[in-house]
C-alpha cells in the first residue's frame, strides 16, 4: 500500500427533509487558506503543511452541488480542534452541535482539560460567535453498547453523538442513517489509519500515529475506544460503516461508486 498519500479533513454532508442541510465536521475553511498563520497558527500551518486550495473547502463543495450557504443550517462537530472547526465562519448562521462533553471543556473553566481545549479551538474560529449549542442525553442512551449517547438540540432527523472518548475531553462520533437504513459512523479522530481497525494486531500508520499521540487527552481511553470500534466493525459490518476523519484511502473507498458519502 502506498503511504505516501496527503491525510485528509473527511466531512460529510446530509440532506435531510425537515433540517435543511447538516455538515458534519467543517475541515479548513476559506479564511484559513487566505492567511494561514494567522487563523491556524504559525507552528500548526508549518507542522502539518495543509493544502491550500480553496475548491476542497466544505464551503465551495456545498455551492458547487448547488446549494446556498445559508442551506447548511446545522453543523455537527466530532470535537473542537482547528483542522474541524474551520469552517464554522464559511456558515455563519448555522447552529453548531458538540457533546455535552467537549461544550464543557470550552465553556466551564473547572472542567477537565478547559485549557488545553481552548487552546485548540482556534479564536478566528469563533471570533463570529458561533450558535455552540451542547446535544442532550438521548432516551436511549447507549447505541450499539456505547454509553452516554446525545442527540443535537432542534434537529428532526435520525443523528446521534456517540462519546469516544480519548482524543479529546468530549471527542464523539456522528451517527446517522444512509438512504438505505445502515448507519454511517463519522469517527472523526477516535482512529486516524484504517490499519487500526482492520488489522490484527492494529496497525498504526507511521506519520499519523505520533499526530494522534501528540493531541490526545487520554491514551487509555483512546486504545479503549479503537478497541470498541474494531468490535462494531467485526460484530456489526452489516449495519455500521465506520470512517474516520484523516484516512485518505478510506475516503478514496467510501468515494466509490456504489458508496454513500
Amino acid at each position: 500500500m502506498n503511504r505516501e498519500r496527503a491525510a485528509v479533513c473527511h466531512c460529510l454532508l446530509i440532506e435531510t427533509d425537515l433540517d435543511g442541510l447538516v455538515l458534519v465536521d467543517t475541515g479548513l475553511g476559506t479564511a484559513d487558506l487566505q492567511h494561514p498563520d494567522r487563523s491556524l497558527g504559525a507552528d500548526w500551518e508549518a507542522y502539518a503543511q495543509p493544502a491550500l486550495n480553496p475548491e476542497e473547502c466544505a464551503l465551495h463543495q456545498v455551492v458547487r452541488l448547488g446549494y446556498a450557504p445559508r442551506d447548511v443550517r446545522h453543523i455537527v462537530l466530532t470535537h473542537l480542534h482547528r483542522d474541524h472547526t474551520g469552517g464554522l465562519p464559511d456558515f455563519p448562521h448555522a447552529r453548531v452541535h458538540v457533546h455535552p462533553d467537549e461544550y464543557r471543556s470550552v465553556t466551564d473553566p473547572t472542567a477537565a482539560h478547559h485549557r488545553y481545549s481552548l487552546d485548540r479551538f482556534m479564536p478566528s474560529h469563533q471570533a463570529h460567535d458561533p450558535l455552540l449549542t451542547p446535544a442532550l442525553a438521548a432516551e436511549n442512551s447507549e447505541w450499539f453498547g456505547f454509553p452516554g449517547v446525545a442527540r443535537p438540540q432542534g434537529m428532526a432527523c435520525e443523528l446521534l453523538l456517540v462519546p469516544l472518548p480519548g482524543h479529546s475531553a468530549g471527542h464523539a462520533g456522528v451517527a446517522v442513517r444512509d438512504g438505505g437504513g445502515r448507519w454511517l459512523l463519522h469517527a472523526g479522530d477516535a482512529y486516524m489509519f484504517h490499519g487500526e481497525l482492520e488489522h490484527t494486531p492494529p496497525l498504526s500508520h507511521p506519520v499519523l500515529e505520533p499526530v494522534q499521540q501528540g493531541a490526545q487527552t487520554d491514551a487509555a481511553a483512546r486504545v479503549v475506544t479503537r478497541d470498541r470500534l474494531r468490535a462494531l466493525r467485526h460484530d456489526h459490518a452489516d449495519e455500521v460503516t465506520v470512517f474516520s476523519a484523516h484516512d485518505p484511502w478510506e475516503l478514496s473507498r467510501l468515494a466509490a461508486p456504489g458508496h454513500v458519502t
